[in-house]
């Protein structure tokens, strides 16, 4: 079963917490237990999981990235991207989560994020459920 939302991204750089999104996508699919795989096709974006009671997390990752891999650096990629590709391959473009009992297994403090690096755009999150 797949299924896919889209998101409008409003800044450069952002995280999105998209858990409601994906947990809303798995209590219709009625699938008890198994696994959801939370994937973006973008190659300036990226899904990860982390704390989502303290938005200052967010904001430490993506001044740390920013740190780490400047917006404009030693680049030669012609459209000027470069530190949002990099980004990208470093979190990565999925995650695999674990369906029981029709509910998404998270701990307490954790939620699914999509990451913009390359914004603001319309982007697509894809949701392939396992049972």
């Amino acid at each position: 079963m797949l299924n896919n939302f889209s998101i409008s991204t409003k800044k450069r750089n952002d995280f999105i917490d998209i858990t409601q999104n994906v947990s809303k996508i798995i209590k219709e699919s009625k699938i008890n237990n198994g696994m959801a795989l939370v994937y973006t096709p973008h190659t300036t974006a990226a899904i990860t999981i982390n704390e989502n009671a303290d938005p200052s997390v967010q904001y430490d990752i993506n001044n740390f990235l920013e740190k780490l891999i400047p917006y404009r650096g030693d680049y030669t990629h012609f459209e000027g991207n470069s530190d949002s590709h990099i980004k990208s391959s470093i979190i990565g473009c999925s995650e695999l989560v674990i369906i029981d009992n029709n509910k998404l297994v998270l701990g307490t403090w954790q939620g699914i994020y999509f990451c913009e690096f390359d914004g603001p755009r319309n982007r697509t999150v894809y949701v392939k459920i396992i049972s």
